[in-house]
């Protein structure tokens, strides 16, 4: 059993925050790659009155909204969404996409493959694949080098 008290997270590796031109938020990453479980599980914080880009080209997301008010843009059809307490959307398709926060977002977020915690968002919004040694083994687990297309 591994039990993870979101605040001993705080300033870690663990704890990734990004403004840059293509968005502003905050990550905190409580099951990674390396915990060999295939998913990663992610607490996610956008603050109010920014809008952040997205594409994950190599993964597939579920985001779950515990919190705030905001808006989702699907990139590829021009649809858009409220995001709400509440609300749940699923990328399964690699879907390019736009979230701008009304207010502060609290999202709970898994991936498929799992992220390392390693990954930096490109130019295009997107993670690479990273693999995560294994303790034992030395093998490769969690994310693959190939990548996924749309």
């Amino acid at each position: 059993m591994r039990v993870t008290y979101l605040e001993d997270l705080d300033d870690t590796d663990r704890d990734v925050r990004v403004e840059s031109e293509s968005g502003t938020w905050r990550s905190r990453r409580i099951v990674l790659a390396r915990e060999g479980v295939g998913f990663s599980f992610h607490e996610t914080n956008i603050p109010a009155g920014t809008t952040n880009e997205f594409w994950y080209a190599n993964h597939i997301e579920c985001v779950y909204c515990v919190g705030g008010e905001g808006e989702l843009l699907d990139r590829e059809t021009g649809e858009t969404y409220e995001i709400r307490d509440g609300m749940c959307y699923l990328l399964d398709k690699h879907d390019r996409h736009t979230v701008t926060a009304k207010t502060d977002l609290r999202l709970i977020c898994t991936f498929n493959p799992p992220v390392t915690g390693r990954e930096v968002h490109d130019e295009n919004g997107v993670y690479p694949l990273l693999t995560e040694p294994d303790a034992e083994t030395g093998n490769t687990t969690g994310n693959t080098t190939e990548e996924v297309t749309a």
